[in-house]
């Protein structure tokens, strides 16, 4: 096959890389240590697309080449290795323009993805739900539509991937203009496609956040951390909630929200949400937002860690730079360091801890210091406490639940038809029981606890 013909005749359509050889490529700076496998994130992700990894290749560089990305040896390598391996696919480690895959496909004769194409094909294949369909389907149209080379039949196959109405719904070919060249009729049913979509999510925005906030007069906590931190299991051991775990990256994508008992009638709502991965792609955190609403009105937010992670940090700030995109850099965080159970470097956690003294470490598997996690979260709550004498209706029984559940009850006593209760209560609980009950009265004065 000519070298030509093959950049001519390849449609750019949203990949998959299912039961194929893959061989994958990482392009390192200059300067940046070398980590025992620096290409072991991206063969995890490769894996848990269903690919099979046959071949690596790593070059360092001062910056990506402009128009291959690699050298023009490495490029020849790879080709080589190519053919040795007898791989179908080909991966890098980073995101790649348009002409990029083009110069490299017609070099190789293989299908190039990037990066966020291996994520977006991996969420593709785990969407359930209608909502997470429509996501991942906008994410995908959006990364895809600057890379539209013509031949709109492809089109029909990313347009239905969220199982959704197609393209003919939107616009087909019936709508095309005199003298319109093929791309812009490709970019205009994507673009219909597109907005469509917004639309879509937009309404599922609009109902999850009413949702999450219907739950204001609970307290909120939800698990966030890397891909395969442990959350799911976590989640099950507080709360036997019996969410799917796997050991792979990305087992689920939908948000699951149980009640944690806490001790004492006190409990509070949990939620476990998507894993995240460094350089995950904008698109997708963009089109999972009503996703992660549950993450993002969360009064305290559990940062799961996988301990025995040799890059623990750079997934630690990977994390973090997804919760400042959300707008989350303020947000209360316990920093959670999971699987001490299967530490095989002991010296690892002591490290851990020394940079991060206020981690609780604990085991989700064995259970070990989930006793701990329990009272932190408890106390956080709690908050900072006040105490004061509060007068309610004695038939109020929500509102006197409400202080069973959220407030620290010290004497309770009946007073002229009404219920007096003495409790030591945050700020924000006090604010939603006035919230909640329209006749709360103030006995006497506020004094610290």
């Amino acid at each position: 096959m000519a070298k030509h013909t093959w950049a001519q005749n390849t449609v750019r359509e949203p990949q998959s890389v299912a039961a194929e050889r893959a061989l994958l490529v990482g392009v390192l700076r200059n300067g940046k240590p070398l980590t025992d496998d620096p290409l072991a994130e991206l063969a995890e992700l490769a894996r848990s697309a269903g690919a099979d990894v046959v071949a690596r290749v790593i070059q360092r560089r001062r910056s990506p080449h402009p128009a291959t990305c690699v050298g023009k040896g490495k490029l020849e390598e790879i080709r080589q290795k190519i053919d040795s391996a007898d791989a179908q696919i080909v991966v890098f480690d980073l995101d790649l323009s348009p002409s990029q895959i083009r110069e490299i496909e017609a070099v190789i004769e293989r299908r190039v993805l990037d990066r966020s194409e291996l994520i977006l094909d991996i969420f593709a294949t785990r969407a359930r739900t209608h909502e997470a369909r429509l996501q991942v389907e906008l994410a995908q149209l959006e990364y895809t539509a600057p890379r539209l080379r013509g031949m709109w039949t492809h089109l029909e196959r990313i347009a239905g991937a969220g199982g959704a109405t197609g393209v003919g719904a939107v616009g087909g070919i019936g709508t095309r203009g005199p003298g319109e060249r093929q791309i812009e009729i490709d970019r205009r049913i994507v673009g219909k496609r597109v907005a469509f979509l917004k639309r879509k999510i937009a309404e599922i925005d609009r109902r999850k956040v009413r949702e999450v906030r219907a739950r204001k007069e609970h307290f909120t906590v939800s698990l966030v951390g890397y891909a395969n931190a442990g959350k799911s299991t976590l989640m099950n051991a507080l709360t036997q909630a019996r969410a799917k775990t796997e050991d792979r990256l990305f087992a689920t994508l939908d948000t699951l929200t149980r009640r944690w008992p806490l001790g004492d009638g006190r409990s509070v709502l949990l939620s476990d949400t998507v894993g995240f991965v460094r350089d995950l792609p904008h698109r997708l955190v963009a089109s999972f937002r009503a996703t992660l609403e549950e993450a993002i009105h969360a009064d305290l937010l559990l940062h799961v860690v996988d301990a025995t992670s040799l890059d623990a940090e750079a997934q630690i700030a990977a994390v973090q730079a997804v919760l400042d995109e959300l707008g989350l850099h303020e947000r209360p965080i316990l920093l959670l360091l999971n699987k001490i159970d299967a530490l095989r470097d002991e010296s690892l956690l002591p490290i851990l801890q020394s940079k991060h003294a206020d981690a609780i470490s604990l085991s989700a598997k064995t259970g070990r210091g989930l006793d701990t996690l329990r009272d932190a979260v408890a106390a956080r709550m709690r908050g900072e406490q006040r105490r004061v004498a509060l007068s309610i209706p004695a038939q109020d029984t929500k509102a006197q639940n409400f202080l069973d559940r959220f407030a620290e009850v010290f004497d309770r006593r009946i007073d002229d038809g009404r219920m007096v209760f003495d409790v030591g209560i945050s700020p924000r609980a006090l604010e939603q029981l006035h919230g909640l009950a329209r006749d709360v009265r103030h006995i006497e004065h506020e004094e610290p606890t």
